[in-house]
């Protein structure tokens, strides 16, 4: 079960402001309820990205309150694009190795490396992460933010 949680030296209505402005600035479905609420969240994890679904408690801990997260569902898909981008370059890459093998080959090797580094540039640099931690994060410096 996966559970993320942070601390905010914040009382309980401004922490709960925090987490709504958050949410929004996410594009997040927040629905509070009753010592918390339920949370859906957009998320990336370099090729995998979707919802995350878990409920957030609103703890009171010492001078502020401790918010804490549990996920309740997850679901993921892969971003087919840059899949089909990156086996088409490991294709190329691939069969170009055969090139001892197979003399006339060396002639693409140079269109592989381009493509290997063309694959590079499109989806391997671009590859972004954000998940609760973030999310997290975020509430924190909204409820730090002056208003």
């Amino acid at each position: 079960m996966e559970r993320h949680s942070i601390e905010l030296a914040l009382p309980e209505a401004d922490a709960v402001a925090a987490l709504a402005a958050a949410a929004e600035e996410w594009g997040a479905e927040w629905t509070p309820d009753r010592g918390g609420g339920r949370l859906a969240m957009p998320v990336v994890f370099g090729l995998r990205r979707g919802v995350l679904v878990g409920r957030i408690e609103v703890l009171r801990s010492g001078a502020g309150v401790r918010l804490d997260w549990r996920l309740e569902e997850s679901h993921l898909e892969l971003h087919r694009a840059s899949v089909a981008v990156l086996t088409l370059a490991a294709v190329a890459l691939v069969g170009t190795t055969a090139w001892p093998f197979h003399p006339p080959l060396l002639a693409f090797v140079p269109f592989a490396a381009v493509l290997g580094l063309l694959t590079w540039w499109l989806v391997v640099s671009r590859l972004r992460n954000s998940g609760p931690e973030d999310f997290l994060a975020t509430v924190a410096a909204a409820g730090a933010a002056p208003d």
